[in-house]
């Protein structure tokens, strides 16, 4: 398997599409952490914390979201797609492996979903005993020509599939070099897309200027890893958002020298530990 899994299984999406499954697992499995990647990624980028959560007893499955099964170039009809697939999934998670511990675990553009999901479509639930995320795309830190920003809506409704301009955020996501290599061979195998369609960008567009107004309702716990370096999500932008979060369900970390990449830094294995205690503290 490319990225060390033990198994790769097929999701069948809410648009009929089976999509992969990549699956990192002990031989006893204590608790199950469902992923949610970022946009432009694909699931067997959770390989290292996957490596290192399977030494600890927790299985780890990523599904390769609508839009990212190995494309170029990432289309969406609507972002609800996104909810929509994740709905299936909880429910594949809870099929699979009855009765367990889930957390729910995401960076990034997933970040911005699970938020979406947990005060939109998550009624609760005593077996997802938590939320985690990676520096969530809340607030855009990439470089965008304005007028593609002004023209966002118009550009999705009139030409949705149109490629629309993007800085090419790669070197700004790890200070590790062989993790950077591996995205470049990703990408240039066609894993990892590089394109992004006007449709998408307006539909995340819209996903985050919902979040000022709504994330006040946010009711479930939660652990935040911000990555202080960040050129992709803006990390002061995340921080201010944060302040509007019930303390009550919130668990913040704060990381100054790390790019965008928490669970793929040099320092990863601190972030993966410090998600294992917050969550052991959630499974007894």
């Amino acid at each position: 398997m490319r990225f060390s899994e033990d198994r790769i299984e097929k999701l069948t999406c809410s648009d009929g599409v089976q999509r992969d499954i990549h699956i990192w697992e002990p031989g006893k499995v204590r608790a199950v952490f469902l992923t949610v990647h970022g946009g432009m990624d694909h699931g067997g980028n959770y390989m290292n914390p996957a490596l290192y959560l399977k030494k600890k007893g927790f299985a780890t499955v990523a599904h390769d979201q609508h839009g990212h099964d190995k494309k170029r170039k990432v289309y969406i009809p609507r972002f609800e797609v996104f909810l929509d697939d994740l709905e299936l999934m909880l429910e594949w998670v809870k099929g699979n492996y009855p009765e367990l511990p889930i957390f729910i675990l995401s960076h990034s553009m997933g970040g911005l979903i699970i938020t979406h999901f947990g005060i939109r479509r998550f009624a609760g639930d005593p077996l997802v005993r938590g939320f985690v995320t990676s520096s969530p795309y809340y607030v855009n830190a990439i470089h965008t020509p304005k007028i593609v920003e002004k023209l966002a809506g118009l550009l999705s409704a009139l030409f949705p599939k149109m490629t629309v301009p993007i800085e090419d955020i790669l070197m700004h996501c790890t200070h590790d070099e062989v993790i950077y290599k591996r995205y470049r061979e990703d990408e240039k195998d066609g894993i990892m897309a590089n394109k992004a369609s006007a449709r998408f960008a307006g539909e995340l567009l819209k996903a985050q200027a919902w979040i000022p107004d709504h994330i006040s309702e946010w009711k479930h716990p939660m652990l935040v890893i911000v990555a202080g370096d960040d050129k992709v999500a803006d990390a002061n932008g995340t921080k201010n958002l944060l302040k509007k979060v019930d303390p009550e369900y919130l668990t913040e970390i704060w990381y100054p020298d790390n790019y965008h990449e928490n669970f793929n830094e040099i320092n990863r294995d601190e972030v993966s530990a410090r998600i294992v205690e917050w969550c052991e503290a959630r499974i007894n």
